[in-house]
């Protein structure tokens, strides 16, 4: 049986899949998909050939799952192969998932369990988890941080043979947002349409193949107001109200509150130098250099505060609350100009 690795991040368990280095049972879980359809696909593709999932690859869902046939099939051996795989997809609808507890204290070991549970975790308090920590894998998929996003985009490209600079990288993560599905898939779409002889990825490439603009953008638009360029935050919001089909208020507000609440918190750093707020902030440098100091030269800490108190208030008018009538447009422009003045 293989020893408990629980602990193991998303890169060093993809590197055991790889090489084959299987445990009996594997429980994926939190609010990132992503990481929980990579690792479920990458077992069952090392563990069986094409060939090998006919006889030896039973699926259940858990809306509709019976947990004793499940288990009967984690009982089975497997015909032809060395290992039969049972996966347990959205098991956080299966009520008498605790039941597993009965399998799990003499588990097959011929016989690879995977469980994903989606949307939330389990109680690590249950008996089930420590038993799965004890014979196997417990893997928490977490949404990412907003700040890491550029160095996942970076690593992902890298990975696949291409570089791409700081403000791409910046631009498609506040674009697409922490859906990393869906960020990935816009990385893989932008690197297969790039001609065979060119590997660095631009601004401009970003506005060719993925339709955001490098100079009217979310990115942009936070730019224009840290260093208080009124015509071009002013530009910008005008373009947007134009286009608010691909430009929605209600993306650009929650980005706005995360920047202007991290410069709150960047206040409060004991430390005021770049490496002091970066460790204080768990940021980078560059974000710092590129962010908080022309934030900090351009607003003090009391118009941050209103300016959250605004962004706020917009979004309340944005969903109707009082029963106001203003457009999106004009509630966009109040607000960059309460923001700039």
């Amino acid at each position: 049986m293989a020893a408990a690795r629980s602990v193991l991040s998303y890169e060093n368990l993809m590197r055991d899949i790889a090489r084959k280095h299987f445990s009996p049972v594997y429980l994926l879980m939190g609010e990132e998909h992503y990481y929980i359809d990579r690792i479920a696909e990458a077992i069952i593709q090392n563990a069986l050939t094409e060939e090998e999932r006919g006889f030896n690859l039973s699926t259940f869902y858990g809306l509709d799952a019976d947990l004793g046939s499940v288990i009967n099939s984690a009982k089975s051996y497997p015909m032809g192969a060395s290992h039969s795989v049972v996966f347990l997809r959205e098991a956080q609808y299966l009520k008498n998932l605790d039941d597993l507890t009965y399998y799990l204290q003499h588990p097959q070991l011929s016989t690879i369990l995977i469980i994903t549970y989606k949307n939330g975790m389990m109680d690590r308090r249950k008996k089930l988890i420590s038993l799965i920590e004890s014979q196997g894998v417990l893997f928490e998929s977490n949404k990412p941080k907003e700040n890491e996003l550029p160095r996942l985009v970076c690593e992902y490209v890298i990975q696949r043979g291409f570089n791409i600079d700081q403000k791409s990288a910046q631009i498609i993560s506040d674009s697409v947002g922490t859906d990393l599905s869906r960020m990935y898939g816009e990385l893989d779409k932008l690197m297969t349409s790039m001609p065979e002889n060119k590997k660095n990825i631009t601004p401009q490439i970003v506005q060719d193949q993925i339709g955001i603009s490098k100079d009217f953008n979310y990115f942009e638009l936070q730019n224009a107001l840290i260093v208080k360029d009124i015509f071009k935050a002013n530009q910008i919001a005008n373009y947007f109200d134009k286009n608010q089909k691909q430009n929605p208020l209600q993306v650009l507000l929650p980005m706005l509150s995360r920047f202007f609440a991290s410069l709150m918190v960047a206040y409060y750093s004991p430390d005021r130098s770049e490496r002091g707020i970066a460790n204080y902030m768990g940021i980078t440098d560059w974000q710092v250099r590129r962010n908080i100091f022309p934030a900090f030269q351009n607003y003090s800490a009391v118009k941050v505060l209103h300016i959250l108190d605004e962004i706020r208030s917009t979004d309340e008018k944005l969903k109707g609350v009082g029963g106001t009538k203003i457009s999106t447009g004009d509630l966009l422009k109040q607000l960059i100009y309460f923001i700039l003045h």
